[in-house]
């Protein structure tokens, strides 16, 4: 009987990091180059370092697991992974994360770059770089056995009161295909944003779009006030403290 687990995102400062729903059986899953990206992938799209979906939730497996991480200096690390199992496929897979020296705070550092890469020759990538103080891009493709898969580049701008986003995927000009995102939020008020975010998709013979439109509102948090305590009746004090004694007259 299949179960499915519902997996939550991995970073809440962003939603590029979510992960999706994975479904696992009594029978050991194959390995995919998607499951390497999640397995060594430790830094979301906006740099920092965030829990990896599959820490929260292991992929099931039967068989020996060995992970080995080398940090070979404060900005470089590796790590290799083997897996052996007698009912799946047995798999290796190195990683390499670099993080750069421009550091915007004490928890974001510029360029990331995460790679990995297993026996047979997939790959997973993704560079992340801060071009200036309000634009931030990132680029992020994935090969299977020498031939590409999958490739897309994201662009967010964020201003004094909005935030604009692109996201470009799988653009092909010869064969006129790929995916265009994009998304704009405004700050009306202190207290409400409104926003719109455009999809639009083509290929040979279909094309469409899908616009959405969104709304959010915070309420006002009013710091709670301590209670005072309340004061003591003085009939209720013991004569003992009402009177006070000579020597502080």
């Amino acid at each position: 009987a299949a179960t499915t687990t519902s997996r939550p995102p991995s970073c809440a400062s962003c939603s590029r990091c979510a992960s999706s729903s994975s479904s696992s059986s009594s029978s050991p899953p194959s390995p995919s180059p998607s499951s390497a990206t999640s397995a060594s992938f430790g830094r979301c799209w906006r740099g920092r370092r965030c829990r990896r979906p599959n820490e929260l939730f292991p992929v099931q497996m039967e068989g020996v697991k060995l992970t080995v991480n080398k940090g070979l200096s404060n900005h470089f690390q590796v790590n290799h992974t083997v897996a052996l199992s007698t009912l799946g496929e047995s798999n290796y897979h190195f990683g390499a994360t670099y993080v750069g020296t421009k550091h915007l705070s004490p928890t974001e550092a510029f360029p990331v770059l995460v790679g990995d890469m297993d026996n047979s020759g997939s790959l997973n990538a993704q560079v992340v770089h801060q071009l200036s103080n309000s634009l931030r891009s990132k680029v992020a493709f994935q090969t299977q056995q020498s031939k590409f898969v999958n490739w897309q580049v994201d662009g967010e701008y964020r201003g004094g009161d909005f935030t604009a986003a692109l996201t470009l995927g799988n653009p092909d000009i010869l064969m006129g295909s790929g995916i265009l995102v994009a998304h704009y939020l405004q700050s009306v008020t202190p207290h409400l944003a409104l926003g719109a975010e455009l999809v639009y998709h083509r290929r040979p013979g279909e094309e469409g779009a899908v616009l959405s439109l969104a709304g959010r509102y915070s309420g006002e948090t009013r710091p709670k006030i301590p209670e005072k305590h309340p004061k003591i009746p003085e009939r209720d004090t013991p004569k003992s403290l009402r009177e006070t004694p000579k020597s502080l007259r």
